[in-house]
């Protein structure tokens, strides 16, 4: 059985065949999916998503995404402060920090993760942590957290970065989630760092629409049902068993997510 930790299931393109999409994750043994949400808007109808389709096995997360933090209304975090309360709310994010984008000032992306941050550590709620071309940024953020509060709870999620940043990242608390990315044939860097990632720190993901994983990349938007490719990859990787990976991945899941 799998756990697909990212997926966006309120995505556009999703609206007409969500019911397909989810019968296709059950017939793949993804007996799991945490719907993500990125906005106060995304996040109430991930909410809504998860309490419609829990015998589904979906679940979901409520944050702002750096990238959207700089359009958010004065009352959309009070907003994920409540969300976070609701039945089958399981994490918070996806939240971080990106510099690759420039569509919200850094320090506004900066505030919202150290909100992000903050919260996890009160609620015990893992966060769900985005980074792109930040990664010295994030690890500066997340040692200011773990000073303060102690081990974090959470994800760095479709991680791309280094083996250093996985292992600092690691040595905080935190798990390391790979995507399709892993799976592309100019990846082998990836795969090496995915290699070094504690067993019982692994965790797979689609982030769902986005990055189908190979054989698929280009041709088909990418799905839950989709996310045993990146098994199969990262098992073929790690010397072991397609089996054993998703044994491990799913109770790593289980109990960063603490899925019923």
């Amino acid at each position: 059985m799998y756990i697909d930790t990212h997926c966006h299931l309120d995505d556009e393109s999703f609206a007409e065949d969500l019911s397909q999409v989810l019968s296709r994750a059950a017939e793949a043994r993804v007996e799991a999916m945490i719907a993500i949400g990125t906005t106060a808007d995304s996040s109430q109808a991930v909410v809504r998503l998860a309490q419609t389709h829990a015998p589904l096995g979906v679940y979901s997360a409520v944050g702002i995404q750096p990238n959207y933090a700089g359009a958010a209304l004065a009352s959309d975090w009070d907003r994920i402060v409540a969300l976070a309360a609701e039945p089958r709310v399981v994490a918070l994010g996806e939240t971080g920090l990106d510099r690759y984008w420039d569509h919200t000032p850094f320090d506004v992306q900066q505030d919202y993760f150290d909100r992000h941050l903050r919260l996890s550590a009160e609620r015990k709620l893992p966060v769900v942590i985005h980074t792109r071309d930040c990664d010295a940024d994030i690890l500066e953020s997340l040692r200011t957290a773990h000073a303060r509060s102690g081990p974090l709870l959470g994800v760095m999620h479709s991680f791309t970065g280094a083996a250093e940043t996985a292992a600092q990242c690691v040595a905080m608390g935190l798990y390391i989630s790979f995507a399709g990315m892993v799976t592309y044939k100019k990846s082998q860097a990836l795969r090496d760092v995915a290699v070094g990632v504690p067993a019982e720190r692994l965790l797979i993901e689609t982030d769902s629409p986005y990055l189908s994983p190979h054989p698929f990349r280009g041709q088909r938007r990418n799905e839950p049902a989709l996310v045993i490719h990146t098994a199969a990859c990262l098992a073929e990787a790690r010397a072991t068993s397609v089996e054993e990976l998703a044994r491990q991945t799913t109770a790593n899941a289980r109990r960063l997510f603490v899925l019923g």
